[in-house]
């Protein structure tokens, strides 16, 4: 493995203890480990916010990864690419050296490549008479095979945050839509309350919220909203509750002067079809949520989940669950979907269904489609983990199962 070692930057570039910090993790990649590239990309993509990246540095990294012969990133191949400047720009959408330079920079900051300069600090690579590479110098793209498994998870997170950011803002709008009309309700009906200071306090959290940038600052302003609304509610609920009560009186008064005992029950339906309620139909069914299985039973039923584990071993839930994530960006399932499936099933249970989508991988044409159709039949009540990890149980231990 041609990242074993650590080396310095050519010429003035300083050598600095997070490029070394960085180059030992490199030397760390597990024997045989391999990651298809674009897959590892789309999640660098995905994280950049974490990662500190710009657009700019993702094209330059792109460039430097189509400079790469092969589809899959393998710890026993050569990592070095050596393309010039020109060609770097070339395949980056024609940027400047100034700003390619500066790119390239913040992708090693990341620790999204190293550099592996020669003693001139010119790329070139030295081959054998067989023709195979003996010496490369250029950047390595061993940090990407190194960090493929926290990228996933990056990407996951950021997934996470961004539907966590849309349901906190669809709660907000219809917040803000609520307090707005129900005191505008209020006031054209004259109804009594300080719907004055509730309006100067709902214009002075919108106006907060046009400036909220993060997601705990509109969560706050949520907050603030959810309670001024049932401030309002409280104070219509008690008028409205208050009037209701003048009229029963009256209408009580009324009833005791015109009642006629033996028409108690003349408007009592007796059962539900005269009471005009249709009958249940199967849609209308809630789904039962999907059983729980053992960790261990799960992993004789699916074993190949653990080589994406930490460690290359699943021994709890949350090995399994971050084993998952990575299973998931290897067989090109979208974080939304993966994110269905958790809330569908439980976030347990989504790792499970990974596991078990990873045994069949080779039978399945699209393990993202694959995975919606079973997130849809949960949804319907029509979908048990049970069948599909007893059948894998059976694959895998020869046709007998032990109880």
């Amino acid at each position: 493995m041609q990242s074993g070692s650590v080396t310095t930057p050519f010429g003035r570039r300083p050598m600095t203890l997070a490029l070394v910090r960085a180059q030992f993790q490199t030397a760390d990649i597990r024997k045989g480990k391999v990651a298809d590239k674009w897959k590892v990309y789309r999640d660098a993509c995905e994280a950049r916010a974490l990662l500190g990246l710009r657009d700019r540095a993702l094209a330059v990294l792109n460039a430097l990864l189509s400079f790469y012969p092969e589809t899959d990133l393998s710890e026993d191949a050569n990592l070095v690419v050596f393309p010039s400047n020109a060609q770097l720009s070339a395949r980056a959408n024609g940027i400047a050296g100034t700003t390619l330079r500066e790119n390239l920079a913040v992708l090693v900051g990341a620790g999204l490549i190293n550099r592996n300069d020669s003693p001139n600090g010119k790329r070139y690579v030295r081959r054998g008479k067989d023709g195979e590479v003996e010496t490369a110098y250029g950047f390595s793209l061993a940090p990407l095979l190194a960090r493929a498994e926290e990228l996933a998870l990056m990407a996951q997170r950021v997934a996470d945050e961004a539907r966590r950011f849309k349901v906190v803002k669809e709660r907000t709008t219809i917040a803000r839509r609520d307090v707005r009309k129900l005191i505008a309700a209020a006031v054209e009906d004259g109804a009594p309350g300080d719907w004055a200071t509730m309006e100067t306090i709902y214009i002075g959290a919108v106006a907060r919220l046009r400036t909220a940038k993060s997601i705990e600052a509109v969560e706050s302003i949520l907050d603030e909203l959810v309670l001024l609304r049932e401030d309002v509610l409280s104070i219509l609920e008690s008028n409205i509750f208050s009037q209701k009560t003048a009229t029963n009186d009256n209408g009580i008064r009324q009833h005791i002067q015109n009642s006629n005992t033996e028409s108690i029950n003349e408007f009592e339906p007796s059962s539900e079809k005269e009471r005009g309620e249709r009958p249940m139909l199967k849609s209308d069914r809630l789904a039962e949520p999907l059983k729980s299985f053992p960790i261990g039973l799960v992993m004789r039923a699916c074993p190949e989940i653990a080589a994406y584990a930490p460690g290359g071993q699943v021994q709890s839930w949350r090995d399994l669950m971050s084993a998952a994530v990575v299973v998931r960006s290897t067989l090109g399932v979208s974080a939304s979907a993966y994110q269905d499936a958790c809330e569908a099933m439980g976030a347990e249970n989504a790792a499970v269904a990974m596991a078990a989508i990873l045994e069949r991988a080779g039978h399945i044409n699209s393990a993202g489609g694959y995975l919606r159709d079973l997130t849809s039949r949960t949804r319907r009540g029509e979908f048990s983990l049970g069948p599909m990890i007893m059948a894998l149980l059976k694959a895998n231990s020869g046709g007998a199962i032990s109880a």
